[in-house]
């Protein structure tokens, strides 16, 4: 249960991050020196590998499982 909550707390993470880059794409249209998009995009982009590998690490221990129709473990 415990996995389940930090993957949604990642996945909420990296919509915040999306959003804050989009909002600063825009705010700082003009400005040459501004970084704060490359960061929200460095940001983003650590979150979703911890999601990942929060995930991959999910499916071989276990804990996460799939219960898709077409899933041949079934």
């Amino acid at each position: 249960m415990w996995l389940k909550i930090i993957i949604l707390v990642l996945f909420v993470g990296v919509l915040a991050s999306l959003t804050s880059g989009l909002r600063f794409l825009l705010k700082d249209a003009g400005v040459p020196e501004s970084k704060r998009t490359l960061y929200a995009l460095g940001i983003r982009i650590v979150l979703a590998s911890v999601m990942m590998l929060c995930v991959f690490y999910g499916f071989y221990s276990g804990i996460l499982t799939s219960s898709a129709p077409w899933d041949s473990r079934l």
